[in-house]
């Protein structure tokens, strides 16, 4: 009886304890752990030694990338019919890249109304583990002009999406977010001060849209607003960036409301809504 279930258990599902890396380094384990995850996507569910012939590994270091990626929910295994499969882990990673595409891919037509309207780039950012990554981008046409390449990153504290979604969070959220990325100062005009931000993001909440004043870079500007989900939650931002040249406080004030209503109009085109009240 012993020797049958040792046997499954070389067939099927190692034991998910004391893992030690496949030999070659965490950069060769990430690699092979993707083609695993690769394959098994492209399966209804494989066998141990299936699997590790199709990614022209050993089934012992097969055994060991699926312990690990089973810890972390990425593949699960079948007991009765000792297959391996994609886990929910992976689903969870693929689907937050499906909504960061289809949020994108939606708010375009809105997108290139605001630059046109205005003349100046216009991007769309969502947060990600307490930081701005874009996702989206309509380029001004002017020759001095804001430029974020699709994946860039920015601190909360000093960006124009940043701020706009910090505005829409329960404060003890926000301190979250700032005990765990600080307050770094990029600028003289960055800042670097908790209760002075919070003072900041309580009138972003009242205006109902933020304005990095030349916090991130010198010479430029950036207004944002929160776009909401359909459970009321600030899920997303759009942005309106220029040299400060263009965006005067005249101008920062005439197009404030103009961003506003670019994000209310994504946020109903997504099927959400502002929440009735948003207390900080």
């Amino acid at each position: 009886m012993a020797h049958a279930i040792e046997q499954r258990r070389k067939r099927g599902r190692p034991r998910l304890v004391d893992v030690p890396h496949p030999a070659g380094g965490p950069i060769q384990t990430i690699d092979r752990a993707l083609g695993v995850l690769r394959i098994l996507a492209g399966a209804e569910g494989l066998a141990l030694t299936d699997l590790a012939q199709r990614a022209g590994l050993a089934p012992s270091t097969a055994h060991r990338l699926l312990a690990s990626l089973g810890a972390h929910r990425f593949v699960f295994h079948d007991e009765e019919r000792s297959l391996w499969f994609i886990g929910v882990g992976a689903f969870e990673v693929g689907t937050a890249f499906l909504r960061s595409r289809r949020l994108a891919g939606i708010g375009r037509v809105t997108m290139h109304a605001l630059m046109e309207s205005t003349g100046e780039t216009v991007n769309l950012g969502i947060e990600d583990n307490g930081e701005i990554v874009f996702i989206s981008q309509v380029e001004s046409h002017g020759a001095l002009r804001a430029f974020f390449r699709a994946g860039t990153r920015a601190a909360m504290h000093a960006s124009g999406v940043g701020k706009a979604l910090l505005a829409q969070y329960p404060k003890p959220r926000v301190r979250e977010i700032l005990h765990k990325r600080g307050l770094p100062r990029f600028t003289a005009r960055t800042i670097v001060e908790p209760e002075a931000l919070f003072h900041v993001l309580a009138e972003t909440h009242e205006r109902g849209w933020a304005v990095d004043d030349e916090e991130r870079t010198l010479g430029m500007r950036c207004l944002a607003a929160p776009i909401f989900n359909e459970h009321g939650e600030a899920i997303a931002g759009i942005s309106l960036s220029g040299p400060a040249v263009r965006l005067t406080p005249e101008r920062v004030h005439e197009f404030g409301p103009l961003v506003r209503r670019s994000a209310e109009e994504i946020t109903a085109s997504i099927g959400g809504r502002a929440p009735a009240a948003r207390a900080l």
